[in-house]
């Protein structure tokens, strides 16, 4: 198929390389060298997307990161890349891209109605229109969703290989343009360790789109002379592909290189990404600069775009966009465009807010017989797809008569340079409002940074290379090198010509509210209307308005949109812009994959499954698992025939009328020695440790900073100066590191020391009437009698001939021992005490019957039913906060929040109808609850923490955190179900089976 639009010998393309691709499904050809952005115009496809929220027709507005339109879905299955722009995509054989946010077609787009009822969609529209009936949010949501958007995630699991370095060197630069260039080439001339990081296929910036002269030299020569020069070095990396995406404290810049995007996909062997974590002592920012767009009616029209990407396009690919072009500016660049377009054949008239002007470009503009509109703007464009015309207006004037329609179907358009300051501020600087250039400039910097050429707001050539030069000697002498002098090339500029003039918009208030839409942000669809709109309703934050409008959302994160968001807001406000301010720049500049960050850390390297010493003898006895934190621990052991429910009942009732064995060896251990055991203990439970006796075990709770309940778990005293504290399972590795914090930073002078022994024993809880007989069975040197071996106590001694300490605790509320033996003997030990209690038949029981059992006696489980804002006394457990000395978190429990009325309290629920068992999760409604609910909405009164139906009691109970809880026991309350339905439930004590604790004291 021919290329229409591609100039004839023009470009840095391969045309000896011819590429196939597709596009929506049609097939195009390309060359080596172009993006898919400028093979799609060198075919003359200038309609590519539908816009976010209205669905208009789209096109290509720019050639690198900064575009906002052309967002595809490149290729399908596992290698399918969703939100790729067209303009950073290297074209290469058999890429296969399709439009997003379009359905069916692009150019049958369902959604395209939206743009008939744009009037009732202004910014915020769903706050005000979907809140009512308030149960219809689930439908409007999903209709919501199917109408914006953008791509798809992949379903399928991404084949790729994703990589992590680290990296140090003296001086880092990004942006390998002119300025970039000639600071790397100062200093590597001192012999510091360069990385050179640029975002391009190869170096050169803003010189392969515009070439200039240096010297006696193309910029093209220039370019590859400082290329050879700098690989020639050994202490010069140079990063190409790679964008330099977060800027973090020590100097430390983020980059992820992309190795294989640029290859068909069978040719992709290997990493594809790499993710550069770069430690440098100086880094030199020559990041470049955004041209930015003017705001003007039907501005977002396919065949409108940047005038320097209408440069690119024609000088670094080859393609002339349009023949019959417009271009719209009020800067000197305009001109530049205008030339490189007449030069090439194509009818230029150039429209500029400006008085006539004077300079090498408006001459070289006038010589070429450019159509010159000045002290004029372009008022609306026309055209269905694509540009047809523009309506263009005297500046000053307001008449009909000043007003001309120009034919066309190219707009160039340049409102002025933004410096690329993302990552300036992300190092903690502080941008600066420069009047003369009308953008923001690097100000007070953060760290060790230097911002040199456009991204400081040196725009011209020869000045940008000399403060690149003099930033990369700065920065080698920074680091102790002595960078020698070096004769600077003789640049010639194209002389100052005439100032910009601010111009943010086309001021009109017909336009801006009853006449054609006026779009700031592409991306989001943010118009000078929905601006308008904010400042009306009392917005008046710049970082209030983005969140109100989405102006600067999205994969363009504000880069072309966002300082003509900040004049519109300004000039509403009256006041200076610098007063309005920026948004705040975050990492990621650009769209990052989620496979860059994550690299290898992918399943068992991400996180690691750890199973007991006897998850074998598990799996051989049927016992399916679930994962608690990162352990796999059996869940149920299901009989020949037996659901869960039936599997569950069975083993409940094993351990309330016989016996039955648990796997507890996941449960956290650490081992505390040493003269300060009791002090430490002391601090970081709310009970008191000072009293307890060698061979008694006690229950502790642990609070953070916040008074909130952080952990808990039973310790026992092995020693005068040791002590074996459990966790929970999932808190093991956080309470260690939360010891070893205050330890080492606040109670360095603490004699006592911590050791992990969660693997290095095995423990068998043993609960049922029948245990105590079962372990008579197997051991013989420990004295189970009540008088000899009461309730939390522990004792030395050996069970099936293995040396054990065997305590006596219970999670169940039954008689029970927990078993430790070292992990070597887990087996033989289990397998020794099933044995034994074989004729009461014993059966293991897994977590689901662990929370069944302790639900019925009210037994917390941290992180279940605490969710990090809870406090002692919420759980109906002040008790256990000592009042004879400080623990950490004490004292946040007497702030007003913590010990105020009206917060939620442990209670248990009982419905009416016994066999439903409530979801966890639902709401708690107030005494009034479903019809209030139904009228004008409510606050939940609680949620359900834990619910269970339980085969003793043959009945649901569940565990829930309601507000005055306490005092509502008695009361009924209506819990909400995810079908809208309501049901009762009494409020009640949270224990509901042997209340006075006879069975785990029993004699």
């Amino acid at each position: 198929m021919k290329q229409q639009n591609r100039i004839p010998g023009g470009g840095n393309v391969d045309r000896a390389r011819p590429i196939t691709f597709t596009f929506n499904g049609k097939r195009y050809t390309g060359f080596q060298g172009d993006t898919l952005a400028s093979a799609l115009l060198a075919n003359d496809v200038h309609f590519v997307a539908r816009s976010f929220k209205y669905h208009r027709p789209r096109g290509i507005v720019s050639a690198g990161p900064e575009e906002p339109n052309a967002i595809v879905q490149l290729e399908d299955g596992p290698h399918t890349v969703p939100n790729a722009k067209a303009t950073e995509i290297e074209l290469y054989e058999g890429l296969a891209a399709r439009s997003v946010n379009a359905y069916p077609t692009l150019e049958k787009d369902r959604m395209a109605f939206n743009q008939r009822i744009g009037r009732l969609l202004p910014a915020g529209f769903y706050y005000k229109t979907f809140m009512w009936p308030r149960s219809f949010w689930p439908r409007y949501e999903r209709r919501i969703r199917d109408a914006a958007g953008l791509g798809t995630s992949p379903a399928a699991r991404d084949p790729s290989r994703y990589d992590k370095r680290f990296a140090h060197c003296d001086v880092l630069i990004v942006g390998g343009g002119v300025a970039g260039l000639s600071a790397a080439l100062a200093a590597a001339r001192s012999g510091a360790r360069i990385i050179l990081v640029d975002d391009q296929p190869a170096p050169g910036g803003f010189l392969l789109s515009s070439p200039r002269a240096i010297g006696e030299q193309s910029s093209a020569a220039w370019i590859a002379r400082a290329c050879q020069q700098l690989a020639a070095s050994t202490s010069v990396t140079i990063l190409n592909r790679s964008t330099a995406f977060g800027y973090h404290d020590h100097n430390l810049v983020t980059v992820t290189q992309r190795l294989h995007d640029h290859l068909p996909l069978d040719r992709r062997i290997g990493t594809r990404e790499l993710l550069w974590k770069i430690r440098a002592r100086r880094v030199v920012l020559a990041t470049g600069a955004h041209e930015r767009p003017i705001v003007f009616g039907n501005n977002d029209l396919p065949g409108i775009m940047l005038a320097s990407a209408v440069s690119s396009y024609i000088h670094r690919y080859g393609v002339l966009p349009g023949r019959n072009v417009v271009v719209f500016c009020n800067n000197d660049e305009g001109y530049r465009t205008a030339c490189a377009l007449a030069a090439v054949g194509a009818a230029v008239s150039v429209v500029d807010p400006r008085k006539p002007g004077h300079g090498a470009l408006f001459e070289a503009a006038r010589q070429a017989r450019v159509a010159m509109y000045n002290d004029s703007v372009v008022v609306a464009a026309s055209g269905d797809k694509r540009v047809s015309s523009v309506k263009v207006r005297r500046h000053a004037g307001s008449g009909k008569g000043d007003e001309v329609v120009l034919r066309c179907d190219l707009v160039a358009v340049s409102g002025g340079l933004s410096p690329t300051i993302h990552l300036f501020s992300q190092s903690g600087g502080k941008a600066r409002w420069d009047e003369a250039l009308s953008c923001f400039v690097p100000g007070a910097g953060g760290q060790g940074a230097q911002s040199v050429g456009a991204a400081n707001g040196t725009f011209a050539l020869a000045a940008a290379m000399a403060e690149g030069e003099a930033a990369g000697r700065a920065a080698a002498n920074a680091c102790g090198f002595e960078p020698p002098g070096q004769q600077p090339d003789n640049v010639v500029d194209a002389g100052q010509g005439m100032p910009l003039l601010p111009l943010w918009r086309v001021t009109d208030d017909v336009t801006a509210s009853r006449g054609p839409k006026q779009f700031v942000d592409f991306q989001n669809d943010v118009t000078t209307a929905d601006i308008m709109l904010a400042v009306r309703e009392g917005f008046e934050s710049v970082e209030h308005v983005k969140r109100y409008t989405a102006l600067g959302f999205g994969t363009d994160q504000g880069k072309l949109g966002n300082i003509n968001g900040m004049g519109i807001l300004a000039g509403l406000l009256g006041k200076p812009i610098a007063d309005v301010g920026t948004t705040t720049f975050r990492p990621n500049y650009t769209p990052v994959t989620f496979g860059a960050f994550a690299g290898r850390d992918l399943d068992l390297h991400h996180e690691p499954v750890r199973k007991t010493c006897l998850h074998d003898w598990h799996a051989e006895h049927g016992a399916v698992f679930e994962d608690v934190g990162v352990w796999k621990r059996p869940w149920y052991y299901p009989r020949h025939g037996e659901d869960m429910h039936a599997a569950v009942a069975r083993e409940c009732l094993a351990v309330r009328r016989s016996v039955a064995l648990l796997d507890a060896s996941t449960l956290g251990k650490i081992d505390i020695q040493g003269p300060d055991a009791v002090k430490l203990l002391n601090w970081v439970y709310t009970n008191d440790w000072s009293k307890l006796a060698v061979g008694r075990a006690r229950y502790g709770l642990m609070l953070n900073e916040n008074g909130m309940i952080f952990d808990d778990g039973v310790t026992v005293r092995l020693g005068e100066e040791h002590f074996l504290m459990t966790t929970t399972t999932g808190n093991a590795a956080t309470v260690m590191n939360w010891l070893e914090l205050w330890l080492q930073t606040e109670w360095p002078d603490m004699r006592v020391r911590l050791t992990s022994v969660t693997d290095h024993w095995c423990t068998i809880a043993v609960p049922g009437p029948r245990s105590r007989a079962v372990l008579r069975k197997v051991c013989d040197d420990i004295d189970f009698d009540n008088a000899a071996f009461p309730f939390m106590s522990y004792r030395e001694g050996t069970v099936a001939g293995v040396s054990a300490r065997v305590m006596r605790i219970s999670f169940s509320g039954e008689l029970a021992y927990e078993v430790n033996v070292p992990a070597d003997y887990g087996r033989a030990v289990w397998e020794a005490l099933m044995a034994a209690g074989a004729e009461h038949g014993i059966v293991p029981y897994g977590t689901e019957a662990l929370h069944v059992l302790r639900a019925e006696k009210g037994f917390i489980i941290v992180g279940q039913d605490t969710d990090g804002s809870m406090t002692p006394a919420d759980m109906g457990m002040g008790a256990m906060v000592s009042r004879n000395k400080e623990c950490l978190g004490k004292r946040s429990l007497t702030r007003m929040d913590t010990a105020g009325e009206g917060r939620r309290q442990y209670v248990g629920l009982l419905t009416e109808d016994a066999a439903l068992v409530l979801p966890e999760g639902s709401q708690v409604l107030p005494a009034d609850g479903p019809g209030h609910a139904a009228g004008h909405g409510f606050k939940s009164a609680g949620h359900v923490t834990s619910s269970y139906f339980s085969p003793i009691l043959q009945r649901s109970i569940a565990l829930a955190m309601l507000r005055n809880g306490s005092n509502m026991k008695g009361q009924t309350v209506m819990v909400g179900l995810a079908n809208g339905t309501h049901v009762a439930a009494k409020v009640g004590d949270t224990v509901f089976f042997d209340k006075e604790g006879l069975r785990q004291n029993v004699e």
